[in-house]
């Protein structure tokens, strides 16, 4: 863990700038399609990385996907 200031990151919503470490990070897949029901259809599906505050994240509920997840996965 480095010392000193942190990289500041935008919250996805509300735009407040909080430290990297306070905010809660939410990746998503997003899908962008042509919307033609032919042969050259074209889809592209790539993953974001969001940022969001802890006041955001609490309104928002996810942390209580991130809590869902968690318990997904240790419970295999």
């Amino acid at each position: 863990m480095s010392r000193g200031s942190e990289s500041l990151v935008n919250c996805a919503s509300c735009g407040r700038r909080v430290p990297r470490t306070k905010a809660l990070s939410y990746s998503r897949f997003v899908t962008y399609s042509t919307d033609l029901k032919t042969a050259d259809d074209i889809r592209v599906s790539e993953r974001h990385k969001e940022y969001y505050c802890p006041s955001c994240g609490k309104h928002r509920h996810i942390y209580d996907k991130k809590k869902a997840q968690m318990m997904k996965k240790y419970n295999r």
